[in-house]
């Protein structure tokens, strides 16, 4: 699933492709992608609409249409695409919206989880997911005391807590792995036993991995691409994520692949010392 550092590389690209663009008809071509209103209302309201920005809140993708917003959500491959009208239609292309000046905006989405919600703006709060979202990484509210005292109210592993979207918004599996690899931290050890320091080590990982990821146009691990089609190049700094057998960057032991959270898990037993209890193995 395409993480913050991805979901904003595609807001930039969809900003300089479709920003002031009008909208001059839409076409659904799997109606399940739409979420509200239903699929008429979606395409006749989305008529003669103007995008005046494109905005992110967490992993969701937020075009401005003035009075009305049209929330995406990607999940695991969505993905966008400014083409030509004429252009051969891919596979797995489910929603068209027909520009002015010739040009369609694609949503392509092999696995079919995405989707869209158009609403008023002072709606926004009541969809599901968005409104409880926590800070994101690089947002100035983010910071270790912030962590620290969401940490101190969770008995959960710290892996399953920065995954959770209700405490640090955008984090997926990627950039877990890499920010307690960096931090030291093991995925395991519960967050409300982590000391301050540790706490702190999180903090600057996750800044610091967050920025440079953004900055190479995220990770394209399987099928991610920007609004442009180009992949990412994030993947090629990764520490841990993916290296499974493959030495450790700091200590050379061979990276371990566990099950932390229900989620993959890749972290170095040495550099990350474990909890005393509860490692699968």
């Amino acid at each position: 699933m395409p993480e913050l550092p991805e979901v904003e590389t595609v807001r930039r690209s969809l900003t300089a492709l479709v920003k002031k663009r009008q909208i001059e008809r839409v076409d659904v071509k799997l109606a399940r992608i739409v979420r509200r209103p239903d699929v008429d209302l979606f395409c006749t309201n989305l008529a003669g609409q103007r995008i005046h920005r494109v905005e992110r809140k967490g992993k969701f993708i937020l075009f401005d249409l003035g009075e009305q917003v049209l929330v995406s959500h990607l999940r695991m491959e969505g993905r966008y695409g400014l083409y030509p009208t004429d252009d051969p239609i891919a596979l797995h292309t489910h929603v068209f919206f027909h520009l002015d000046g010739g040009q369609t905006l694609r949503y392509q989405d092999v696995r079919q989880f995405g989707t869209m919600d158009l609403l008023l703006w002072q709606e926004i709060d009541q969809l599901e997911g968005l409104a409880t979202l926590g800070v994101e990484p690089l947002d100035p509210a983010m910071t270790t005391t912030y962590l620290a005292e969401k940490f101190t109210k969770r008995n959960a592993p710290i892996k399953a807590v920065l995954l959770d979207q209700k405490v640090v918004a955008g984090l997926g599996n990627i950039y877990v792995d890499e920010t307690l690899y960096e931090a030291c931290v093991h995925p395991e050890t519960k967050a409300s036993a982590l000391p301050f320091a540790q706490v702190e080590r999180i903090h600057e990982a996750m800044i610091r991995i967050i920025a440079t990821s953004i900055e190479l146009g995220g990770s394209s691990i399987k099928s991610y691409v920007n609004g442009y089609g180009e992949p990412g190049r994030f993947q090629f700094a990764l520490q841990v994520y993916g290296r499974k057998g493959q030495p450790c960057p700091r200590c050379g032991q061979p990276i371990h692949k566990g099950r932390v959270a229900g989620r993959g898990t890749h972290y170095c037993l040495t550099c990350q010392r474990p909890p005393t209890e509860g490692i699968e193995r």
